[in-house]
């Protein structure tokens, strides 16, 4: 992360004053390339015939790489465990599991309505956080260098402030008519904005990275959230905070752009890959089991092995309608024929598909 270089940065209402000089000859380019790779995404979600494996596993994929920006932690292992139970197994599984029901919460909401309002982000950060603080109110709020400790920047204050530029940011998300640039340089305006404003004591970043998905979804250039850019900012986090100080410091919104460009014609290739993996596994499950398994066969079956990388007895009896016994035998069977293996934890059983869970650990190399 940058230092500061001494001069103090507010920032402006939106839209800003060199809004139209933001879409460079270098980001025009760049455009051109993040929405192809985009629109491929899109396409290739829609060959997916139950939107909840998808939203299930990559949501998950989204919390862990984004709180991991955050130094917060978790394994595959944990991260899936902790999603067979309503309570979690460590503090990093259930910060993981708080930002991926947020996420769920935020989608829900502007699938419906195709806004992203300041109430909604209120019950993001309040999902995310687990308490009620809302925006700041009190003064005293600094960004430092975790290394040396040292004050990068210092942003809005007064309650008053915080308030005003949160309206300003939210009409520029709604109204169109504010500025005609293309969405995603709207989103990095948007993110940049964000996270000067920081709005709150706790979880901004997530917040702010939790926003980028549901404005893309918002824009309908997404159908899920399903594009996790945290993944590319752990990869380059420095480049990413010197990216956001270079803008206060020195107004270079073009290389911050082409960052976040960047970030989204990566992720949007990784993801496609990803999920093309995962419907070519469900095919080639899908014949096995109408093969070795005909008389357990069925979609939903399928679906549930899909849902939940790790799943248990009370997944089926819930997605399928069946009992007790019937799920258990369901398992059992799936595990004797190598598609799931069994493991215990604690008093309980719990089923692994093991080769979907090595996708999302190798790509998370």
């Amino acid at each position: 992360m940058l230092e500061a270089t001494g001069k103090q940065f507010h920032p402006s209402s939106l839209p800003l004053p060199q809004e139209e000089e933001l879409e460079t000859r270098k980001v025009l380019k760049k455009l051109a390339t993040a929405h192809r790779h985009l629109a491929e995404l899109k396409g290739v979600v829609r060959s997916i015939p139950n939107e909840n494996i998808l939203i299930s596993t990559l949501t998950l994929q989204e919390a862990k790489d984004s709180s991991e920006v955050e130094n917060i932690v978790t394994t595959h292992d944990e991260l899936f465990q902790n999603d067979l139970s309503t309570t979690a197994y460590n503090p990093a599984a259930k910060e993981v599991k708080s930002y991926a029901r947020a996420l769920s919460l935020g989608f829900d909401i502007v699938r419906k309505t195709d806004l992203l309002r300041l109430q909604d982000i209120l019950d993001v950060q309040k999902t995310l956080e687990e308490n009620r603080a809302g925006l700041r109110k009190l003064p005293g709020t600094e960004l430092k260098n975790m290394s040396t400790g040292k004050v990068v920047y210092t942003p809005p204050q007064t309650p008053e402030e915080v308030e005003s530029l949160m309206a300003n940011l939210v009409a520029y998300m709604n109204d169109h008519e504010l500025s005609d640039n293309d969405p995603l340089v709207k989103m990095a305006v948007i993110h940049f904005q964000f996270e000067s404003i920081h709005p709150f004591y706790d979880g901004n970043g997530r917040t702010g990275r939790i926003i980028n998905i549901l404005y893309l979804v918002a824009q309908q250039l997404l159908d899920l959230p399903v594009l996790y850019l945290s993944r590319y900012i752990i990869r380059n986090k420095a480049e990413y905070y010197e990216r956001l100080q270079a803008v206060r410091d020195e107004h270079d919104w073009e290389n911050w752009v082409l960052f976040m460009l960047e970030a989204v014609a990566d992720t949007s290739k990784a993801t496609t890959a990803l999920i093309e993996h995962i419907q070519k596994q469900m095919q080639t499950v899908k014949h096995r089991m109408r093969d070795e398994l005909p008389k357990i066969y069925s979609q939903d079956l399928l679906n549930n092995m899909f849902c939940h990388p790790y799943t248990k007895i009370e997944f089926l009896e819930r997605d399928l309608g069946v009992t007790r016994l019937t799920a258990t035998k369901y398992l059992n069977q799936l595990c004797s024929k190598g598609f799931l293996v069994k493991q215990k934890i604690g008093r309980s059983n719990y089923y692994i598909n093991e080769a979907l869970v090595s996708l999302f650990v190798e790509i998370g190399r």
